[in-house]
């Protein structure tokens, strides 16, 4: 019998296609605020750290003035990356020739330029991106005139600080990486819905009421939010007893994840980027109450881990799937995938 009806999902040649990667990037990635890391990695004047957002590489450093800046990791004399791993400097130079910039961005030195001039080096500092920050957590926008940020977060901050989260109270623990094996639209589309927690996260189930009277999804504007409480009698090793009485989960778009559990005071963050039309990398910032139990801690992460392993596997059975070629599309069901609707509908937006 034919299925008809529920909304169509994209064609499934976007998860696989490199040109639609492409334009994903230029038309989605450079013109969005994305998740680059926190500011407890450049901790002091003359910090830096390499990073990238959505295929960009880009250095954050702390310069002079303890002042928190994003640059563009390129040089300005062939290309080269100038800057990798994390550090403390007066200066950025590459390793290729020496060109030497301040942190402030400004080309300080280049070898050679007075002896064979037609050198303008005021004309060469390292491009400067947009950033901004909430609280210890840093975002950057390729887009040269971005909106503010807060026009992407919306009412997030007060939606944590509402569960009893103070962000700037909070402890770094560590940072989680993962590469998958699959398109990033799959990995954000899985994380949208908890239509599949019930068969495909037993241990999250045992600990959330995933039920769809209980377990809220919400959209806003480039914003996508589900709210779940704790289940009356929760099962399994994770212990959601504490001042946060209801997880709560965000996607800004396209890609930035942000996590709070129910139990004691914590929070994830961190960004989903393209690696390639069927590769995508993923990293997770963890925080934790300065005061959190090590015993609560490992699980935590215990618990969290179990369900990206779990999620790992069923992204890419997903883009197995749609790589046959065999079948064009999808459905979705209106109220439990809602989330991933309006997702690919942004999608749609910013391509046409």
């Amino acid at each position: 019998m034919a299925v008809t009806g529920g909304t169509r999902t994209l064609p499934w040649s976007w998860y696989t296609d490199p040109t639609v990667l492409r334009l994903e990037e230029e038309r989605i990635f450079r013109r969005s605020w994305q998740y680059a890391g926190h500011a407890g990695e450049v901790p002091e004047p003359g910090s830096f750290t390499a990073t990238r957002v959505g295929g960009v590489p880009l250095v954050l450093v702390r310069d002079e003035e303890d002042t928190l800046r994003a640059f563009v990791n390129v040089c300005r004399h062939r290309g080269s990356i100038v800057c990798e791993g994390s550090g403390k400097r007066a200066t950025l130079q590459c390793p290729y020739h020496a060109w030497t910039y301040g942190l402030d961005g400004r080309l300080i030195t280049a070898p050679r330029a007075n002896r064979e001039g037609g050198l303008d080096t005021s004309e060469l500092g390292l491009v400067p991106l947009a950033l901004e920050t909430w609280g210890p957590f840093v975002f950057v926008s390729p887009d040269p005139e971005p909106a503010p940020l807060s026009e992407l977060l919306e009412d997030v901050p007060e939606r944590v600080a509402d569960a009893g989260v103070d962000v700037d109270a909070l402890r770094f623990l560590q940072r989680a990486e993962s590469e998958l094996a699959a398109n990033w639209k799959i990995c954000a589309e899985n994380f949208l819905e908890c239509y599949h927690c019930p068969v495909a996260h037993p241990g999250f189930s045992a600990v959330v009421d995933v039920s769809p009277d209980s377990y809220l999804l919400e959209i806003g504007g480039r914003r996508m939010s589900q709210v779940g409480p704790p289940r009356p009698e929760p099962r399994g090793a994770y212990d959601p007893a504490g001042e946060v009485e209801r997880g709560q989960f965000h996607l800004l778009f396209p890609g930035t994840v942000i996590n709070v559990m129910p139990g004691r005071p914590n929070l994830s963050i961190g960004p989903i980027v393209p690696v390639s039309a069927e590769r995508t990398n993923r990293f997770l910032d963890y925080f934790v109450a300065p005061d959190a139990p090590q015993e609560w801690i490992d699980e935590l992460l215990a618990f969290d881990g179990e369900v990206g392993a779990e999620d790992t596997t069923l992204v890419e059975r997903v883009q197995e799937g749609v790589r046959s070629g065999l079948v064009e599309d999808g459905r979705l069901l209106p109220e439990s995938e809602r989330l991933v609707a309006h997702f690919q509908a942004l999608v749609v937006d910013a391509l046409a």
